[in-house]
């Protein structure tokens, strides 16, 4: 892998990753199209560690009382009614499905789930799905109003995202704005729910570093330092942006990427492996 893409996929991971257009999707095409090669999973799970930093430190605060309430709770019987120890649950609720089904499927997710055709079709179907959750959501329920189940639901669409094209962020949002929750809820949950398990399969994947033809520890070092300056300033953009306007803008773009990608790759433009 060249410094110049190292630095052009760096770039990509901070922009994308928090967006609900799928960061892993537009590592694979931009690699694809103008480097010729796919950078492979653990460049995806590990650069994600730059951006997740970003989160932990842009949410430092929440975070750090969201652990100290989960542990209080264990002794303190009065903690367990409050709305904060509730929410760091649903975290940890949230968080099992996609453990569970990225060891289950480890081998599919690097290898077949990367096929721009199944990119292209995940970025219109799921498109579509955020623009009708935006279109039918009733948007009124905030964090502290989720129920358990809502948590369990979230899970298993942030799980859809080991699928490149789902979107990790995109998953979440489109499941909780079709729940009730606000975008802003929706927003603020999907960052926190994706923290353990970015986390967790950033660290796993380390050992794939520097193996064959993929990036060396340092450029991998690079790149995700690059995501975390990236990604912090998205962060607050984009919270801001939801509080104001819908997502439909995102829907949009999904959509026109998918065509795009069907055409580049019907014409035999670009290799769909």
């Amino acid at each position: 892998m060249s410094w110049l893409e190292v630095l052009v996929l760096g770039v990509v991971q901070g922009l994308t990753e928090f967006l609900p257009i799928s960061s892993s999707a537009h590592l694979r095409i931009v690699s694809g199209v103008f480097f010729g090669n796919d950078p492979g999973a653990a460049f995806t799970a590990v650069s994600q560690l730059g951006t997740e930093a970003a989160v932990i430190l842009y949410f430092a605060k929440d975070i750090g009382h969201l652990v100290v309430v989960w542990f209080r709770g264990f002794r303190t019987p009065m903690v367990r009614i409050t709305a904060d120890y509730k929410i760091a649950w649903l975290v940890i609720i949230g968080t099992i499905p996609i453990a569970i089904l990225g060891v289950l499927f480890k081998n599919q997710i690097e290898t077949v789930a990367r096929n721009l055709w199944l990119i292209a079709t995940t970025m219109v179907v799921f498109g579509i799905l955020l623009g009708l959750a935006e279109r039918v959501g009733r948007q009124r329920t905030e964090l502290t109003g989720m129920k358990p189940a809502d948590g369990v639901i979230l899970g298993f669409a942030q799980a859809l995202a080991l699928i490149p094209g789902v979107s990790r962020s995109g998953g979440t949002i489109t499941a909780g704005l079709f729940l009730g929750l606000t975008r802003t809820a929706a927003v603020r949950y999907s960052f926190l729910l994706a923290i353990p398990a970015v986390v967790a399969a950033g660290l796993f994947t380390l050992p794939d570093i520097g193996a064959g033809d993929g990036p060396s520890g340092i450029q991998m070092a690079v790149a995700t330092v690059i995501a975390f300056v990236v990604g912090y300033a998205v962060i607050a953009w984009l919270l801001r942006f939801v509080a104001r306007h819908s997502v439909y803008a995102f829907v949009w773009y999904r959509i026109a990427l998918g065509a795009l990608l069907f055409v580049a790759l019907g014409s035999g433009w670009i290799s769909a492996t």
